[in-house]
């Protein structure tokens, strides 16, 4: 389902079929979505621009990259920082570490989120992915137990840690992982992409060409298409 792995499986001699990512017959200019005024209703939100903060999927990750995330929310006063809770973690949760301000938090909303938002912070993950084929500017964000990294850096070697970067082979989304994610340079790097930002435009352009990457619409069904035909060959 991602273009740089037909490549790949071929340096073993595995032929395999690149039948496209699924998630883009999921997300298209098709999708229903909430407008802004009905998403800002429904969770009593005040009419000021959105930060979407998008922590994870596990309890110690989402904890450990929260807190990461709502420490820099005092330099953008004019923006609300909103999250988007995982279907699997329960809100108590997420308001034992909310409790004592005022951030809110949306359940099962995830793109309703994105499609409202002016830029987002985001977990390494599928994530990044999402978030790109919604078209809202993103930092990618990730800091893990130490030792862990060094090891997953030794077994693993790949440039990036986001599904964007991997698929185009270049940094087209910022990556703030381990030390480099701190506060002087999620400041940086989040300003940089907000409406008066030098680098959101190109991000943006950078998306554009993200879903053809991905071979566009209908992945499923070609694969499906492809299982009927090989079946046939035996």
């Amino acid at each position: 389902i991602l273009p740089f792995e037909k490549e790949f499986y071929g340096r073993f001699n595995y032929p395999v079929d690149f039948a496209g990512h699924p998630l883009l017959d999921v997300i298209n200019e098709d999708m229903k979505v909430k407008t802004r005024q009905e998403f800002l209703l429904l969770n009593e939100l005040p009419d000021c621009r959105i930060i979407a903060l998008l922590p994870g999927s596990r309890k110690m990750e989402i904890e450990k990259m929260l807190r990461i995330m709502l420490s820099i929310r005092s330099s953008f006063p004019e923006y609300q920082f909103v999250i988007a809770a995982a279907p699997a973690i329960p809100e108590a949760f997420y308001t034992g570490i909310l409790r004592g301000t005022e951030i809110r938090l949306v359940m099962n909303q995830t793109y309703d989120l994105l499609n409202n938002a002016s830029a987002a912070l985001v977990t390494s993950g599928t994530a990044t992915l999402e978030t790109a084929l919604m078209n809202v500017p993103q930092i990618v964000c990730y800091k893990g137990n130490s030792l862990s990294y060094l090891i997953a850096r030794r077994l693993v070697h790949v440039k990036y840690i986001s599904l964007v970067n991997l698929i185009f082979g270049k940094m087209v989304v910022p990556e703030l992982i381990q030390s480099e994610l701190n506060h002087k340079n999620m400041v940086e790097e989040l300003s940089a992409i907000l409406e008066d930002g030098p680098g959101r435009q190109s991000m943006i352009n950078g998306y554009r060409d993200l879903k053809q990457l991905l071979g566009g619409r209908g992945a499923s069904a070609r694969a499906a298409s492809l299982m009927i035909q090989y079946s046939k060959q035996k």
